[in-house]
């Protein structure tokens, strides 16, 4: 595994969020973090980029123990889309590209980036002058992605990245995300609350409940139990059952 997070928690106060949550994913591959709101998914991603407090446990990539500012985080192959877009608005198209790789000195290898992004997302390059202002949600979505991609990640950590789209944009996006797995061997760790288009894509997935792994296997394990509804609906005692 290039990351694994074993027995991880993290607290805020009193509230563990995390509670000794243990995953991975391999390199190339595609694997989910799902469950209800609340859940601790978002979480999960935020403490790989030392975004919140963990209390125990440890993260680590290339079996080394990740503990770095989230900045250098980047610098070692792992960038987050954070949930929401979150693009600068201000800022052109292209400028917005330029923040995903602000550590970089070499402009050669910063130019190479851009033209690749601009490749895999070709609205992006036909509004390259644009304020980002001017897109649609789901452009900004690919702006986001296309930043995230910026840092020539080995690993991109998505946090509900078709949140608040358009069916129609929702399929777009899933297959940008595929495209960026299959084409740039990008592995992808993806918080979604879209259970059926990211099961798609996925190799494996995790299920949390309240903090804590209560599934984990192929889309085809989450799919023949009763987990989802479990964790989604609440599980049914055998006295409800029977009422």
């Amino acid at each position: 595994m290039d990351l694994q997070l074993v027995d991880v928690s993290v607290g805020y106060g009193a509230v563990r969020a995390l509670d000794e949550v243990t995953l991975g994913i391999g390199k190339g591959e595609v694997v989910a973090v799902m469950g209800p709101n609340g859940a601790g998914k978002s979480t999960v991603l935020k403490a790989v980029m030392g975004l919140v407090p963990v209390v125990a446990g440890h993260v680590y990539w290339r079996q080394g123990l990740l503990v770095a500012a989230t900045h250098e985080i980047v610098k070692k192959g792992i960038a987050f889309v954070p949930q929401g877009r979150r693009v600068f608005t201000h800022l052109t198209i292209r400028e917005n590209l330029e923040m995903g790789c602000l550590y970089l000195a070499d402009r050669e290898e910063k130019e190479r980036r851009m033209d690749s992004v601009m490749e895999l997302f070709p609205i992006l390059y036909e509004k390259r002058r644009d304020l980002a202002s001017q897109m649609s949600g789901g452009q900004q979505q690919m702006l986001a992605l296309g930043r995230g991609l910026m840092a020539d990640p080995e690993l991109l950590l998505l946090d509900e990245p078709t949140l608040g789209l358009a069916p129609i944009v929702v399929k777009e996006v899933f297959q940008k995300v595929a495209e960026i797995n299959e084409n740039l061997n990008t592995s992808i760790l993806v918080v979604e609350h879209n259970i059926k288009g990211v099961l798609s894509l996925t190799d494996r997935a995790s299920v949390l409940d309240k903090g804590k792994v209560v599934h984990h296997g192929s889309p085809q394990s989450i799919l023949e139990t009763d987990i989802l509804t479990e964790v989604f609906l609440g599980r049914v005692s055998p006295e409800e059952e029977e009422a």
